[in-house]
């Protein structure tokens, strides 16, 4: 399904993965997007497929685990538009490690990422977002804030840190028409993904070995895609969710409703 978000305005983190789908099918939907992301390649990227396609995408170099790059890209989007209808919160981190072997600089950058990033935003762009007299923040979780594998703790604390900060965003901005919701995305073919594959790998597996397993692993028989993640990202922002706020929508192929034994 595909939604009108012509005059609508949306910034989008993350310019690879599930950022860059929701970015481009918001952008495809009519909206004009500002997308942050760290890397410089990426963002070049980024910016080739909008031109390709001629859509209103603006890539910006944003360190979303950092203040002053966050308000700087904040001071860039107010000074090109007067309000916000949409932020999606998609950059992220993977970090593996235990309580015993995940160090105090691994643990610390790994949630300035996936959750201080998400206050970091909103916490800047919430002028914006107040002023459309209707907005929509969403917040990309994981399963893994849900039901965990080992040695995750650090991306797993974030992401169900992400689950707690939606519901509270979400008291808290309803008098400002601002709705806030997360999504919980099983295993989706993104550049994450495929590092953690290759972290995972062992006995001369390949990348695509590994993800064809975590496949296996969902009810489905296989991973999602940037494509679906997109879709219901921009159904949360859309008017069709106007009285959905608070909750966080899982898109795991089944993963998180299979028993484990």
């Amino acid at each position: 399904m595909t939604y009108d978000f012509a005059g609508k305005v949306a910034a989008v983190t993350g310019s690879s993965g599930i950022g860059l789908g929701a970015a481009l099918h918001l952008a495809r939907a009519g909206a004009r997007v500002f997308l942050g992301g760290i890397d410089a390649a990426l963002n070049a990227k980024a910016a080739e497929t909008a031109r390709d396609e001629g859509l209103d995408i603006s890539c910006h170099q944003v360190d979303v685990a950092d203040e002053g790059s966050v308000r700087s890209w904040a001071g860039e989007i107010a000074a090109a538009t007067d309000v916000l209808h949409a932020l999606v919160n998609a950059a992220g981190q993977q970090t593996y490690g235990t309580v015993e072997d995940t160090s105090p600089a691994e643990w610390d950058h790994c949630l300035a990422v996936n959750l201080r990033s998400c206050y970091l935003t909103a916490h800047c762009l919430y002028p914006l977002l107040k002023a459309a007299g209707g907005a929509s923040v969403v917040h990309v979780a994981s399963v893994q804030g849900h039901n965990n594998q080992n040695k995750v703790l650090a991306y797993a604390t974030s992401k169900g840190a992400v689950h707690a900060m939606t519901r509270a965003m979400a008291v808290d901005c309803a008098t400002d028409q601002i709705r806030v919701n997360s999504i919980s995305p099983g295993s989706i073919r993104t550049p994450l993904l495929e590092y953690g594959a290759g972290q995972l790998a062992t006995g001369g597996k390949t990348i695509d070995d590994m993800i064809e397993e975590f496949g296996k692993s969902h009810p489905i028989g296989r991973v999602g895609t940037t494509t679906e993640t997109g879709s219901l990202i921009a159904f949360l922002c859309s008017d069709a969710a106007a009285f959905i706020t608070g909750t966080d929508l899982r898109i795991d192929g089944g993963l998180t409703a299979k028993l484990g034994v």
